[in-house]
């Protein structure tokens, strides 16, 4: 029989951050998908200019599947906890069940994509900011105490 352990307020907002964060960039990513020369988001190619990209294809099914689908799948697992052999031995953090490294990676990840658009695309949407500092909210609240107590083995 597993016992049941009480979720942390700090767990729960993790758990709907990543939800919302999986939603906009399933939206996100899915647009850009449909429309890959930015018409249905009312943006131009020609923002591309500084970036290995001719179109938005890519950068679109990089944000629906590692900014959108990724964190759907964290969320599940972290609520879920399962005892999978293979995360586990990839996980760096020992002293952690492995869904917490990967609920750091969904922040780093965030933190990521917006670093990468701002070195290609420059400054240009308070989005940017935005997500910016999600990512980090993200990361730190996987650092809180209470946080890595819910995650630890």
């Amino acid at each position: 029989m597993k016992k049941e352990i009480k979720l942390p307020s700090e767990v729960w907002l993790i758990f709907i951050l990543l939800v919302l964060l999986g939603f906009g960039a399933v939206a996100g990513g899915g647009v850009l998908m449909l429309a890959p020369d930015g018409s249905l988001m009312g943006m131009p190619v020609s923002l591309l200019k500084n970036t290995p990209f001719t179109n938005f294809f890519i950068p679109g099914l990089v944000l629906f599947l590692c900014n959108g689908i990724y964190p759907f799948f964290v969320a599940y697992w972290m609520m879920k906890r399962p005892n999978w052999q293979t995360p586990a031995h990839l996980n760096p953090f020992k002293s952690m069940h492995w869904t917490w490294t990967a609920v750091l990676l969904s922040g780093v990840i965030v933190l990521g994509w917006i670093v990468m658009q701002v070195i290609w695309l420059g400054y240009s949407s308070f989005l940017q900011l935005f997500y910016f500092f999600y990512g980090i909210l993200l990361i730190l609240l996987c650092l809180l105490p209470v946080v890595r107590k819910y995650f630890s083995q």
